[in-house]
């Protein structure tokens, strides 16, 4: 039996490739919703090696996957986390290589007020948890800071209330970092002037800061937002320059407040906080100045009231020297007729002794002294024979005057007295020789190495001229006989003026 090709139902209708639907449902898609605002719970993120970001947006029944591209991420004012809840904004779109279809978005912000606490509690819990609000990280801020680098915008009026009050209290040097106070790039500029001023050198050519301010005026959580990132306050937190946060008013709280160093109700009163007040530093210098010297002035007066109660205490000087002055007036009595006593016993113990000294031992003893220093005299110089002399004179008049005193006395009572008389008179007539012979030994030395036969053993000559001694070129030129006189003997020389012999005249040559 033959088939017969009955023709199916719609085989008339238009046949599109698998691209041309893609394409259709894409503009059909882009077409009918535009430009869209979506509201939802961020599901899962996704950051690409290559700067896009993936993530869901979904409700209690579906999902809507977004894509935001490398460049539009820098442009977000809020970076979605996984569970915030946020409005997304951007155009719908399909990709027909996996039949999808998910949203371009470029602009993300939190869902409300609610939603924005929320995710503030989740990261002051992830920072408190890494130890970011521990007191003991805290920086001790200078008493009277040199320079201060103030984080804030440029032409707000918080930068003027700043440097009035400064100005008020304590002029220091202000280096101000202008930054962007609200917005989506609020955050990243924040960040970086605090990196900033911590990567300045202590004696640059820029002054590093000694305290930093981050300030800004108040306004609602959505302004000041950008204090609540999780990058600003990691970058407080590290800051090794001790940081003053002053963002809002004094109600208003953010995250740099927790990590900062000190926290300040209001700009102003981060000025406050950042330097005295010089006046009343002026003050509390006079009055510790005046406190010392009234202190200083009190320790003299107790000091010398002090050593008055103890010169009281002391015994008066008079008192201290009345015992002394009569001993010394006792003893002044007594030292007349002590010495008389003294010189009494003395008369009396010579006049025995006498009365013991024998004279003839006396006599003979001065005589052989006499003959010994007559032999002695002979042995020495003239100089010695005068000293020899001298003391021979002195014996024959003691001896003289000795002996009518001793003709009369008992000679047995006299001998041991005149024995030691002797041995020291000779005893010290002996010493006497020697330091005299001693001393002219000693001269002849010096006599010897100071005259010119010591000169003449150095080098030098003398020049006799007629016997006598040359001493200038005119003796010489007129003496007849000359002597020249070395250490080892003389020469004689020829006297005479020498004679200059007269040159033969030049031989004439033969004429042949």
């Amino acid at each position: 039996m033959d088939l017969i090709d009955d023709p199916r139902p719609g085989e008339n209708a238009h046949e599109y490739s698998v691209s041309e639907i893609s394409g259709a449902i894409k503009r059909s898609l882009e077409a009918e919703f535009g430009r869209i605002r979506v509201k939802g719970e961020v599901g899962r993120v996704v950051r690409a090696r290559s700067g896009h970001m993936y993530f869901d947006v979904k409700d209690d029944r579906n999902a809507l996957a977004c894509t935001t591209w490398k460049g539009q991420v820098a442009r977000l004012s809020v970076i979605p986390e996984e569970g915030m809840e946020v409005v997304v904004t951007g155009k719908m779109t399909a990709y027909g290589a996996q039949s999808k279809y998910n949203m371009n978005v470029d602009d993300v912000a939190v869902a409300g007020v609610g939603a924005l606490m929320a995710m503030l509690d989740k990261r002051k819990k992830l920072l408190a948890a890494e130890g970011l609000f521990d007191p003991s990280r805290k920086q001790p801020i200078p008493f009277l800071p040199e320079v201060i680098g103030v984080v804030t915008s440029p032409t707000g009026a918080v930068i003027r209330d700043i440097l009035h009050r400064l100005r008020d209290r304590f002029p220091r040097k202000v280096l101000v970092w202008p930054v962007a106070v609200q917005g989506q790039n609020c955050a990243p500029e924040v960040a970086r002037a605090i990196e900033g001023f911590n990567a300045l050198e202590p004696g640059g050519s820029l002054p590093r800061p000694d305290v930093l301010i981050v300030a800004r005026g108040g306004g609602s959580i959505e302004d000041l937002w950008g204090f609540n990132e999780e990058r600003v306050a990691r970058a407080a937190a590290a800051s090794k320059i001790p940081l003053i946060s002053a963002v809002g008013h004094e109600t208003d709280t953010t995250l740099i407040d927790f990590v900062s160093d000190q926290r300040a109700p209001t700009p102003t009163a981060a000025a406050e906080l950042a330097v005295p007040v010089r006046l009343d530093l002026m003050a509390a210098n006079n009055s510790l100045g005046q406190r010392g010297q009234t202190a200083l002035l009190n320790l003299v007066a107790r000091q010398k009231q002090r050593a008055k109660d103890l010169a009281r205490a002391f015994p008066q000087p008079e008192s201290l020297l009345s015992a002394p002055r009569q001993r010394l007036d006792y003893w002044d009595e007594k030292l007349p007729q002590s010495l008389r006593q003294v010189v009494q016993r003395g008369r009396l113990g010579l006049a025995d002794l006498s009365a013991r000294v024998r004279p003839q031992t006396l006599l003979t003893l001065v005589q052989q002294n006499t003959r010994a220093v007559a032999s002695a005299g002979g042995r020495l110089s003239p100089a010695l024979d005068r000293v020899a002399r001298d003391n021979r004179t002195r014996l024959n008049g003691l001896s003289a005057r000795l002996r009518p005193g001793l003709v009369d006395r008992p000679r047995a009572d006299a001998a041991v007295a005149l024995t030691r008389l002797a041995d020291r008179a000779q005893a010290a007539h002996q010493q006497r020789l020697k330091g005299l012979s001693d001393r002219l030994i000693a001269m002849d030395r010096l006599h010897e190495t100071l005259g010119y036969k010591e000169t003449l053993k150095r080098g030098y000559a003398v020049v006799h001229a007629d016997g006598a001694v040359a001493t200038g070129k005119a003796a010489v030129k007129t003496a007849k006989h000359l002597e020249i006189e070395f250490a080892d003997g003389r020469v004689t020389v020829s006297g005479g003026k020498p004679k200059t012999a007269k040159s033969p005249p030049p031989e004439q040559g033969s004429l042949l």
